[in-house]
C-alpha cells in the first residue's frame, strides 16, 4: 500500500478578532499560506499539484465561492490545478490533509496541497431569504462568525446551546475547577511565548503583508504575561457563577494554514525529504453539545489504526477551544499532560476555524522533526458533536 507523507507546513500569523489582519480577504489569506508553502518546496512544478483540499468552516462571505480555487487562482498556479473546499466546521483543514492523504494511499493523486483558512473578523451578516416577497415586519440580520445561526426548530433545544454553555455542562460533568482552566490558560501563552522567543516558529510561520508592508509577523493573541493569578480576576462569559472566561477559552480568530502531502515517490518531484508519515486517522460523533469531549474516541480510534497505544507517543498536539474540554480530553486519555501542546495551543495562538487543524498538524510534524521522537498525535474536537485524530510517525 502507499503510504502519504508530510512533506511541508506552513501558516499565517494568527491575527485577533478586528486586528491586524482585518483588511485581509480571506481568500488572500489563504494564497498567502498556498505561496508560502511551495516557496518550501522550489523543486515542485506547481502544475504537477494533483489536487487541492482546502478547509474553510464558514463560507459566507468572501470566502463563499470554493475560496480552495480561488486561492489557487489568486497564488498564481497554472489554471489546470483542480481545487475543492471542505467544511468540517473548527476540523476542515484537519479533514482537507485526511482526504488528502487518502488520495495518496489510493494511488488517486501522488501530490496534494491541503490547507485551510478563516477571517472571522471578516464573517458577514446574513439574512434569510423572505419565502414570499414584500414580507411586512423587520429582518434580523445574523452573524455568521461563530457558532449557530438561522437553527432549525425542529432541532432539540439541548443540542443548540452555545458553545460556552456546551463547556459549562462538560465543567460540571467532569469538575473541571476554575484554577485548572485558568492554569491551563496560563501555559498556553507562556509555552507560545518561549517558543516563538526561540525561534520554533520562524520556518512555520509566514509574515502576511499588503503593498509590500508587512502587516502581522507573530500571532496577535499571545500574551506571555498572563498568570492564573491575572486571569482569575476575569469574568465568566456564559453563565454568571460559570468558570469559562475570554482568558481560558481560544478567541476569534483570522487565519490561514496550509500542509503539502505526497507519497514516498514523490520526493524527488517535490525536492524534499518527508517530515511524517500519516500513519492513523479517526473520526467520531456524540451529542452535539457534547463536542469538547469528542476527540477522546477520535484518537483512540487513530491511534488503534495506527497500531499504537498512548504508551507510544510522545508528542500531542490538541486545538485548546476551550481550557475545559482540552483538561477532560487529556484526563481521559490519561497521559502525561506535559507533552500536551508544548509550543502552546490555541488559547494563546489563536483559533481560526478553518485553518486550526492544518496548524497542529504542521506544529506537530515540526515537534517531531525537533525532538527525534517517534510518534504523535494531532486532534481537534468540532461544533455539533464531532471530533478528527491524525497519528504522525517521524520519518526521521
Amino acid at each position: 500500500m502507499v503510504a502519504s507523507f508530510v512533506y511541508s507546513a506552513v501558516r499565517t500569523p494568527f491575527g485577533r478578532y478586528g486586528g491586524a489582519l482585518a483588511e485581509v480577504r480571506p481568500d488572500d489569506l489563504a494564497a498567502t499560506a498556498v505561496t508560502a508553502v511551495l516557496g518550501r518546496a522550489p523543486s515542485l512544478d506547481p502544475a504537477a499539484i494533483d489536487d487541492v483540499v482546502w478547509g474553510n468552516a464558514n463560507g459566507a462571505g468572501e470566502d463563499n465561492r470554493n475560496v480552495g480555487r480561488m486561492a489557487v487562482l489568486l497564488a498564481g498556479l497554472p489554471t489546470t490545478v483542480p481545487a475543492t473546499t471542505v467544511n468540517r466546521l473548527c476540523g476542515s483543514s484537519l479533514d482537507a490533509a485526511i482526504i488528502g492523504s487518502r488520495a495518496v494511499e489510493s494511488g488517486d493523486a501522488d501530490v496534494v496541497l491541503t490547507g485551510g483558512v478563516e477571517s472571522m473578523t471578516r464573517a458577514p451578516w446574513v439574512l434569510p431569504k423572505p419565502s414570499r416577497a414584500f414580507p411586512a415586519g423587520h429582518v434580523t440580520a445574523v452573524s455568521t462568525t461563530l457558532g449557530w445561526r438561522l437553527v432549525n426548530e425542529r432541532m432539540p433545544k439541548e443540542w443548540t446551546v452555545s458553545l460556552g454553555e456546551a463547556n459549562e455542562q462538560l465543567t460540571e460533568r467532569f469538575r473541571v475547577s476554575r484554577e485548572r482552566q485558568d492554569a491551563f490558560a496560563a501555559r498556553s501563552h507562556t509555552l507560545a511565548h518561549d517558543a516563538w522567543e526561540a525561534g520554533f516558529y520562524d520556518d512555520l510561520v509566514v509574515p502576511v503583508t499588503a503593498d509590500g508592508e508587512p502587516l502581522l509577523s507573530r500571532d496577535e493573541g499571545i500574551r506571555p504575561g498572563s498568570t492564573p493569578q491575572k486571569l482569575a480576576g476575569l469574568k465568566p462569559s456564559f453563565r454568571p457563577d460559570g468558570t469559562i472566561t475570554a482568558g481560558n477559552a481560544s478567541p476569534l480568530s483570522d487565519g490561514a494554514s496550509a500542509v503539502l502531502l505526497g507519497s514516498e515517490a514523490a520526493s524527488s518531484r517535490i525536492g524534499l525529504a518527508p517530515l511524517a508519515r500519516i500513519a492513523g486517522r479517526g473520526v467520531s460523533a456524540l451529542d452535539p453539545q457534547m463536542f469538547g469531549f469528542a476527540p477522546v474516541e477520535a484518537a483512540e480510534r487513530a491511534l488503534k489504526r495506527a497500531g499504537i497505544s498512548w504508551s507510544d507517543v510522545s508528542a500531542v498536539e490538541l486545538n485548546e477551544a476551550f481550557a475545559v474540554q482540552s483538561l477532560a480530553c487529556v484526563d481521559a486519555w490519561k497521559i502525561d499532560p506535559a507533552i500536551v501542546n508544548t509550543k502552546g495551543g490555541a488559547i494563546a495562538i489563536g483559533h481560526p476555524l478553518g485553518a486550526s487543524g492544518g496548524r497542529i498538524l504542521g506544529t506537530l510534524a515540526a515537534r517531531l522533526r525537533e525532538s527525534g521522537e517517534r510518534w504523535g498525535l494531532a486532534a481537534i474536537c468540532i461544533g455539533v458533536g464531532q471530533a478528527l485524530a491524525v497519528v504522525l510517525e517521524s520519518a526521521a
